[in-house]
C-alpha cells in the first residue's frame, strides 16, 4: 500500500494514545502515590486533633493565670474526649516561661508504607498561655 505524502500526514496524526506499557507504568506511579495518601491520612488526623486540643487549651486559658496542674489536667481531659492516639497527655510539655506557660506536643509517627519502607513524620504543635 502506496500512500500520497498527503495521506501519510493523515495517517501518522491520527495515531496517537499510550501503550498499554505506558498505561501500566503510569498506573504504578498513580497508584503508589495514592496508597501513601492513604498511609498518611490517619497520621495527619491525629495531628489535627492534637492541635485542636492544644488550641482549645489556650482559648480556655490565655490571660485567666492559669496553674500548671489546670493546663495538665485539661489536656488530658481533652485527649480523653477526642481519643487522641499516637502521644499521651504526660507527653505533653508544660513550662514556665516569661509571662505564663508554654505548652508543646513535639512527637513523631511512624507509619508503615511497603514492605520495609516506612514515612516518619515529625510534629511540633506549640502555644504559648500568657498568665
Amino acid at each position: 500500500m502506496h500512500l500520497k505524502p498527503v495521506e501519510k500526514q493523515r495517517f501518522i496524526r491520527r495515531q496517537a494514545g499510550m501503550t498499554t506499557l505506558g498505561v501500566a507504568i503510569l498506573a504504578a506511579f498513580v497508584g503508589l502515590f495514592a496508597f501513601g495518601a492513604i498511609r498518611l491520612t490517619p497520621v495527619y488526623l491525629n495531628y489535627m486533633k492534637v492541635t485542636s486540643v492544644i488550641s482549645g487549651v489556650y482559648d480556655e486559658y490565655d490571660g485567666t493565670n492559669p496553674t500548671r496542674a489546670a493546663i495538665r489536667q485539661s489536656i488530658a481531659r481533652r485527649f480523653d474526649i477526642d481519643s487522641v492516639g499516637e502521644i499521651h497527655a504526660k507527653d505533653v510539655a508544660v513550662k514556665t516561661v516569661d509571662g505564663g506557660f508554654e505548652v508543646a506536643a513535639v512527637y513523631s509517627h511512624k507509619a508503615p508504607f511497603i514492605a520495609n519502607i516506612s514515612f516518619v513524620v515529625d510534629f511540633d504543635r506549640r502555644v504559648v498561655i500568657r498568665k
